[in-house]
């Protein structure tokens, strides 16, 4: 029998709470789950806010209004072309993970990698990749395969853990694992977007949890190497971080921009 390994992290101290939290604040965004409704020009934009947070993250210095006039470099252009396939690879992350990761970084790595990389899992034959700023090593590939496969049987499997819970747990175990040989922090970013949509916290894709990680930026490489060295105290840490990313992920909404 399958074990549900997300549930006893959502247990740890505080989390529970906080992820209720967080789940509220989205909830007012949706009037209270009411699914408030929602134009695709508004999912369009927290998606495209979202990809220049996330390529911010990974280094890009182009500003949004270049984005959105399509200008950009190779970060923000990869992370562009993921939020196109979001909204569609997002119902296949419970069912197959792996794949829905491996397009992802298709997408993400088009002008930052070599073709033969495009959703390549990285080998022992090639080099452990340190493209997010700030983190212990990657693990080696044979532990990395195993871990990433873990991962992804978890998914397949119920769980009473909040989606928030789930969410951030992929987030962080795509960054630290490194499973691709570039973009890993743009797919680890899109990763727990997925799954926030997949999950129902935020069907329609209104809010910009990306946004949440850059505003939050100061402490996004430590939460990460708390969360891989940490034990279940770096756990724990990294999942009270992410309650508050969701959170102001609901307050940065173009829902609620549009009104003010």
């Amino acid at each position: 029998m399958s074990t549900d390994v997300f549930e006893p992290l959502a247990g740890l101290e505080g989390v529970g709470s906080a992820a209720r939290a967080a789940r509220d604040a989205v909830d007012v965004l949706l009037r209270d789950r009411g699914l408030r409704k929602v134009g695709a020009d508004m999912t369009a934009e927290a998606l495209l806010r979202g990809a220049h947070a996330s390529a911010a993250l990974a280094g890009s210095s182009v500003s949004l209004e270049e984005v959105r006039r399509g200008a950009g470099d190779a970060w923000t252009a990869g992370a562009v072309r993921m939020t196109g396939e979001l909204m569609s690879l997002a119902p296949r992350v419970d069912t197959a993970p792996v794949q829905v990761w491996t397009r992802l970084h298709q997408l993400a790595a088009v002008e930052l990698g070599s073709e033969d990389q495009l959703g390549h899992l990285r080998t022992s034959r090639e080099p452990i990749p340190d493209d997010i700023p700030g983190l212990s090593p990657a693990p080696p590939a044979d532990e990395m395969w195993e871990r990433l496969h873990g991962l992804a049987r978890a998914l397949t499997v119920p769980t009473k853990a909040p989606g928030l819970v789930v969410a951030a747990i992929v987030h962080a175990e795509l960054a630290v694992l490194r499973p691709f040989p570039v973009a890993n922090g743009l797919v680890a970013r899109a990763a727990e977007h997925a799954v926030l949509v997949a999950r129902g916290i935020d069907p329609l894709s209104v809010t910009v949890p990306e946004v949440g990680h850059l505003e939050l930026g100061g402490s996004y490489a430590q939460g990460l190497r708390d969360y891989a060295d940490g034990g279940l105290v770096g756990v724990q840490a990294w999942l009270l971080r992410s309650c508050e990313v969701m959170a102001l992920s609901a307050e940065r909404s173009p829902l609620n921009l549009s009104t003010q």
